[in-house]
């Protein structure tokens, strides 16, 4: 009895797993790709398919990381990505999220205190270092690490677009 009881609940908790998806996800399945998105987890398996039978591709450990999405499969429950280096494969949806991230791209980039070139120099950021963004405009982006942030260049950052705006 033990055992059936424990079955019927896996099978109603699997049942509502499918049918429910969160704001958020439901938010980005109803996004026309290409758009940007980054990484959730702490550690995110991508796969060569959109199924968890297919093989892991590429295990990334590095929340917050930037990618774009290129496809989705399955009404938003799994997302063809491309992240900085131009690998492509699946993620599921849990593993993502819409908050906007962006890479250092090229060499040493400096965070200044305000969106122009004369700002004062508050940080210098490493390529590789990934952080939050926000207040995109007129080809500067605010660039948070951790609590540490400044405004660099857009063409910089690989997460975002030339010429996008954030709030």
């Amino acid at each position: 009895m033990r055992i059936g009881a424990r079955m019927a609940l896996a099978i109603a908790a699997a049942s509502v797993g499918v049918g429910a998806i969160s704001p958020t996800i439901a938010a980005m399945a109803n996004r026309k790709p290409p758009f940007l998105a980054s990484i959730a987890a702490k550690k995110a398996r991508m796969r060569s398919g959109p199924g968890r039978t297919y093989p892991v591709t590429w295990v990334y450990q590095r929340a917050d990381l930037p990618v774009r999405v290129i496809n989705v499969f399955e009404h938003g429950q799994w997302y063809k990505v491309e992240d900085p280096s131009g690998t492509q494969g699946w993620l599921m949806a849990g593993l993502l999220s819409e908050t906007r991230t962006a890479l250092i791209v090229g060499q040493v980039a400096e965070l200044r205190a305000s969106p122009d070139a004369g700002g004062r120099i508050v940080w210098r950021a490493a390529p590789g270092v990934v952080g939050r963004l926000s207040k995109c405009a007129g080809g500067w982006c605010y660039f948070d690490v951790h609590g540490r942030g400044g405004f660099v260049e857009q063409q910089r950052l690989w997460g975002s677009e030339a010429g996008e705006t954030l709030p």
